[in-house]
Formats: structure tokens, sequence, C-alpha cells
């Protein structure tokens, strides 16, 4: 788990607390937004119970004021935005590359990217925290990944495929595939799960 807990020296030498991190503010970062809300719908398919995971802001400590850049509409230049448990934990990367003075967007532009980055963000805080392999290929009963549409065993990060959304990807049975796309894990579940899921969506009843 990943959280802030030391203390900084101001200019004075005074020390002071650094900035906590925080919910992100709706509607900042849209883009991750928008894609934590599809890897979100295969969370609570997947693990019943687990409240949908959030977006974390951790402001960059600075001592010192730093004058903001124009047209950062708000973002520091140092922020780092992680996806998190609703209680504010989190672990692994940022999601964001957010640094204004060297000319980066404030988040990712193409969203293939952010949605697989949001997924495998999302997909690391949740191993972490709740000690558990998520989500999970029920043919083969191990972990899946995000990957590009197709990933052969021999693809690396670095690749990229502009061909299409990514997937929930497999290795199990000898033969890759794909297990569904990033938000589709619903529509994957066995039966017996599945009808689980309509219900709780309709409150319990039918």
């Amino acid at each position: 788990m990943s959280n802030f807990s030391t203390l900084g020296m101001g200019p004075g030498g005074d020390r002071q607390d650094p900035p906590r991190a925080a919910r992100a503010e709706p509607g900042r970062w849209p883009k991750l937004e928008a894609a934590l809300a599809a890897v979100n719908r295969d969370l609570t398919a997947t693990l019943p119970g687990q409240d949908a995971l959030v977006l974390i802001n951790v402001p960059s400590w600075e001592p010192e004021p730093r004058t903001a850049v124009a047209g950062d509409q708000g973002c520091v230049a140092d922020d780092q935005v992680y996806v998190g448990m609703p209680d504010g934990s989190w672990h692994g990367n940022a999601v964001n590359a957010c640094d204004l003075g060297e000319g980066d967007p404030r988040e990712p532009q193409d969203a293939m990217t952010v949605l697989t980055v949001v997924a495998d963000a999302a997909q690391a805080t949740v191993m972490e925290l709740r000690r558990q392999v998520w989500p999970t290929c029920w043919e083969h009963k191990i972990g899946l990944h995000p990957r590009p549409p197709g990933t052969t065993a021999d693809w690396y990060g670095e690749e990229t495929d502009p061909a299409g959304p990514p997937v929930w990807w497999c290795r199990g049975g000898g033969e890759c595939h794909d297990v569904s796309l990033v938000g589709e894990l619903a529509a994957t579940l066995p039966g017996k799960q599945r009808r689980a899921l309509r219900r709780s969506e309709r409150g319990g009843h039918g």
C-alpha cells in the first residue's frame, strides 16, 4: 500500500506536512474516469461486494509555490494520479504522465492506451491490497492481463496494436486467447454467476 506519511522542510526550515493524497476531483481527468468506469464494470461483476475503485490524486511535494503552466487547467506539474481503493490506498504506477513543464499532456491521449493503463493499474491495486489474483479466466483458473487483441505468447510490452480496444487475455491451456474486451467481463461469467449478477443489479429481486 502506498501513501504519504513523511514530513518535509519548508522554505524557513520549519517542518511541514506534505500535501495529502485525495480522491481526484470529478471531471478533472475525463479520459481516465471513462476508462476506470469500464474497469469497474469488470470489478463489480467478478468480485461481488468489492466497492468501485477511484482515482487518487497525489500532489507533488513542493515547499515553494510554483507558477502554473498556461493552459494546465489546474494540473500541478508533478501531480500523479493512481487507481486506488475507496479508502485512499493504492499500489502500482501512476496512470498519467503529467509533467506539463516538459510538454506532456494532462492524460494519455489515445483512448485505447488509457484503458490499458488504467486496467493494468487497477489490477495491481486489487491484487496487492486484496491479496488475490484478479481477474481470472473461468476456463483455465489463472490470471488475466490487459493486452492488445490477438496477443501471442511472445508479445512484449513495447509493442502496440491499434487494431482494436484492449482485451483481458489468458495464456492458459497451451494456447493464448482473448477472454473479453476490458469492461465486458460480465458476459463471460458462468451461468450461475451471471444470474446472480443480474439479480444484484435488480436489487436482489427475481
